[in-house]
């Protein structure tokens, strides 16, 4: 395990007792923030989010067999997860729904369904299904649920649809059931501060979210963003800014909670913005450097919670 965060590598491994890999699943679905007229959050192109996501009309078993055998092939792996990647995923008609889970779980060599999908879109009976695959195909399940923010005046402004309120509802639903979930978070919308980094890493904690997926905002192609980062009516805070946000985050974060991502990950040609023009893998370095040279470290401001303010009485 790293000493500066808790990596959802270290994480797998943990599970797993070996490298696990994913393999992303599109299903022909949409998103219910982009129906009646609407272009969806405005950070979201025409592709959604998964650019690395494989044929949607193909079936599940045709795309987990592709990329498996690759990924056999180059690293020999044995063990996989079925990502159900693109757009919101729980978003379908529930018998589909049902037969999309099975045909993944029933894979080989599958140890672990994970389900992207958005906190407005988790019922009960959707979770049931889930919890049938569990029990039937002995595989663990992860929800994957964009929250981007704690702050609900942000999740408006980016049009989500869906407030704090809905995210905390949908992770105690999921909880109930014994799933892992996957918080994805934007640390850097327009209009958010440091502040606002530092209460979504309070909230992730509160709540015992096991992993949390960290993306620096991008500007897609196609996108309400773009449209609005071209009309210069908002701008990207600076490096600087982020990689101070990113620390202050895994600082309150729980040392408990592993790390998926710290940078977002887009093709050159779908954006007009991604990482001021570096490449992750150097921010990444620079990042780790400045952690190491701050003696800084997850959880190191992890303090706050179980009636902090009686400590001394």
């Amino acid at each position: 395990m790293s000493n500066l965060y808790y990596s959802y590598s270290d994480y797998l491994k943990k599970k797993y007792n070996e490298k696990v890999y994913k393999l992303p699943i599109s299903l022909p679905v949409t998103c219910p923030n982009r129906k009646k007229g609407k272009r969806g959050c405005v950070f979201c192109a025409g592709a959604g989010a998964g650019f690395e996501a494989g044929n949607a009309g193909n079936s599940v078993a045709e795309q987990l067999i592709k990329t498996r055998n690759i990924i056999e092939s180059k690293y020999h792996a044995h063990k996989f997860i079925g990502y159900f990647q693109n757009y919101t995923n729980t978003y379908l008609p529930l018998a589909d729904f049902m037969s999309y889970i099975t045909e993944a779980a029933s894979m080989k060599d599958i140890v672990e369904i994970a389900v992207s999908t958005r906190p407005d879109c988790i019922r009960d009976d959707y979770l049931e299904v889930l919890c049938d695959a569990a029990k039937n195909y002995s595989v663990e399940i992860t929800v994957e649920l964009g929250l981007q923010t704690a702050n609900y005046h942000t999740l408006a402004r980016m049009e989500r649809g869906h407030g704090l309120a809905e995210f905390i509802d949908a992770a105690m639903r999921i909880q109930r059931f014994g799933f892992d979930i996957c918080a994805h978070v934007i640390l850097n919308l327009p209009g958010d501060t440091l502040a606002d980094s530092i209460e979504t890493a309070k909230i992730l904690s509160a709540l015992k979210i096991p992993v949390v997926k960290i993306h620096s905002l991008y500007i897609a192609k196609n996108s309400l963003l773009c449209d609005w980062y071209k009309d210069g009516k908002i701008a990207v805070c600076s490096k600087e800014e982020y990689l101070e946000r990113l620390i202050h985050f895994l600082e309150y974060l729980s040392p408990e909670i592993a790390v998926e991502r710290l940078f977002s990950r887009i093709p050159e040609e779908e954006s007009i913005f991604s990482n001021w023009g570096v490449s992750w893998w150097k921010l990444k370095d620079e990042f780790e450097d400045r952690m190491t040279d701050r003696e800084s470290f997850q959880g190191k401001k992890f303090y706050y919670l179980n009636g902090s303010a009686l400590e001394g009485l």
